[in-house]
């Protein structure tokens, strides 16, 4: 899904491969739209978040190697 602006009055909508004018759309599917762009974003939010916490574990660990050879 991806919104294109023809021009700011009248912005176009394309999802999956199709073009619709926003301003021609019921309230419902514009409600559709937002919530569609919501989760978008959460799962973008996300995903970022599982990479900082993948890079923090793997720094943790390697931390944790470097202590541990003192025990060796």
């Amino acid at each position: 899904m991806s919104e294109n602006q023809n021009d700011s009055s009248n912005p176009v909508l394309t999802f999956e491969g199709k073009k619709y004018f926003i301003n021609q759309l019921s309230k419902e599917i514009k409600e559709s739209i937002n919530a569609l762009q919501i989760a978008e974003t959460q799962l973008k939010m996300h995903q970022d978040t599982l990479k900082l916490l993948t890079i923090s574990r793997n720094s943790i660990a390697n931390q944790l190697k470097e202590k541990l050879k003192n025990f060796e």
